[in-house]
């Protein structure tokens, strides 16, 4: 099979694009997922356009072969995992920013473009486009709308799905499908772009994006409030919506993470802190706000809080946050669970982590988008220790437990994949997880794209 595999690409693909050797093609087979199962692909296709992708997918439908489409794998829940005698269908090559219009304020990219650099892009025209996960400066806009990501400044400006207005969308039979629009309104038929984004390379392979974008803000200035307990810093984060400020940022890092960066970058973070919440705003005139911020946040039990000088400073602090999951990622094997809860019940989550980790005797520490309750709870563990690996499981299943009690979901941002694919139908409930087969049996009858992953 997989010669006749392999001769049926050769048709129509050029040789530079195809990838057959085994040891090559084996290091294409997993995301950053860790424990999460991943097979041996055929072969790999690096696509460089439109009709190369039609042509894996035709040869694909013919001789039912899997196809995993994968972006850069910087994903955290598996979804771009090979499975056994797969085609793995890489987009990187497909990074081409293909128009900006400032007029229309949107962009149209391939999907291998790099978040940052289409931010680098967008900026020489005063725009920006917002949604930017921690891992933005390689991560692609086609893994964020496959996973539905987020980022920091969700809190203000929103996650990807606001963002994407169209998609050119490769369909498993080879047909190209158009979404959605290029104007700034627009309620034409049932909102199959939306459908696209989070659902994981599952019901088609997007081949280009038509993104909003935005004016760019202020420089932002970041408020450092530093808390004995994380229950008081979930106070003060309720507390600071309550009274109707919107931050652009609001973000929440416990004890062991912010020793874990200071070991990896010595950045001099307060290491007696049970937390630290990180407010930024950036207004043309953020100066009596983040004031009224730091007094909520000393009125909620703050040991102390203070704002950078200036935006350097505050860019600093933000830097911090990003380098969370790559310095407790040193600290062992990592499973990063991903739940969002409402923001009332912020406190609550926090609590029953600890709680958690005490009971499995497993290190977890905790970052958050506080601002709009998503939790990233990273459990951290000895993979070469079988007991410290079930530990490490009990503790991550009794987090999305948890999650779920308190009425949140089981992903804010980093998609389903084969991490979560058993709780998603916990939280769907089985008239949604029937629904949701409906669809991808509509766009996917054979089950050919990204088997195993989501539903």
């Amino acid at each position: 099979m997989t010669t006749d595999l392999i001769a049926a690409l050769r048709e129509e693909l050029p040789a530079h694009v195809l990838v057959t050797d085994a040891d090559i093609a084996a290091s294409y087979a997993r995301d950053m997922a860790g424990l999460c199962a991943a097979g041996n692909p055929a072969v790999v296709v690096l696509a460089e356009t439109t009709e190369q992708v039609r042509h894996v997918m035709r040869v694909a439908t013919r001789l039912r072969v899997p196809v995993v489409p994968q972006g850069a794998r910087t994903g955290l829940s598996g979804g771009a995992n090979a499975v056994d005698g797969c085609i793995v269908l890489s987009l990187v090559r497909m990074n081409r920013i293909l128009r900006i219009d400032p007029v229309d304020r949107v962009a149209v990219v391939e999907p291998g473009v790099v978040n940052a650099d289409l931010s680098k892009a967008t900026a020489e025209f005063g725009l920006v486009y917002p949604p930017d996960p921690s891992s933005w400066e390689t991560c692609t806009i086609g893994g964020n709308i496959g996973t539905g990501a987020g980022g920091l400044c969700c809190v203000k400006y929103g996650v990807t799905a606001e963002y994407v207005l169209g998609l050119e969308v490769v369909l498993a039979d080879g047909r190209v499908l158009h979404t959605g629009r290029q104007t700034a309104k627009g309620v034409a038929g049932y909102d199959l772009t939306r459908l696209f984004v989070g659902a994981e390379g599952t019901l088609g392979v997007v081949t280009r994006a038509t993104l909003a974008l935005r004016p760019t803000p202020p420089p932002a200035l970041v408020t450092v409030a530093q808390f004995a307990d994380t229950a008081s810093a979930a106070r003060a984060v309720s507390a600071i919506m309550a009274a109707g400020h919107t931050p652009s940022l609001m973000e929440l890092m416990d004890g062991t993470t912010l020793r874990a960066v200071n070991a990896l970058a010595a950045m001099g973070l307060p290491e007696h802190s049970a937390a630290l919440l990180l407010i930024a705003v950036d207004t043309s005139e953020p100066a009596a706000e983040l004031a009224a911020i730091e007094a909520i946040c000393t009125g909620a039990g703050a040991f102390e809080a203070f704002t950078a000088e200036d935006a350097e400073d505050s860019a600093m602090f933000m830097q911090a946050r990003r380098l969370a999951l790559p310095a407790l990622e040193r600290l062992g094997t990592s499973m990063i669970d991903d739940v969002a809860v409402p923001r009332s019940r912020l406190g609550d989550m926090l609590d029953g982590v600890a709680a958690i980790a005490e009971r499995h005797d497993t290190v977890i520490g905790v970052c958050a988008h506080a601002g709009d309750g998503n939790t990233h709870p990273i459990v951290i563990f000895d993979a070469t220790d079988p007991a410290a690996v079930e530990r490490a499981g009990l503790a991550f299943d009794a987090i999305m437990r948890l999650g779920l009690d308190l009425g949140g979901t089981i992903t804010g941002e980093h998609g389903v994949g084969m991490l979560k694919r058993e709780w998603l139908a916990e939280e769907l409930g089985p008239v949604g997880v029937e629904m949701q087969r409906g669809v991808k049996a509509a766009f996917d009858p054979l089950g050919i794209l990204n088997p195993g992953k989501v539903v």
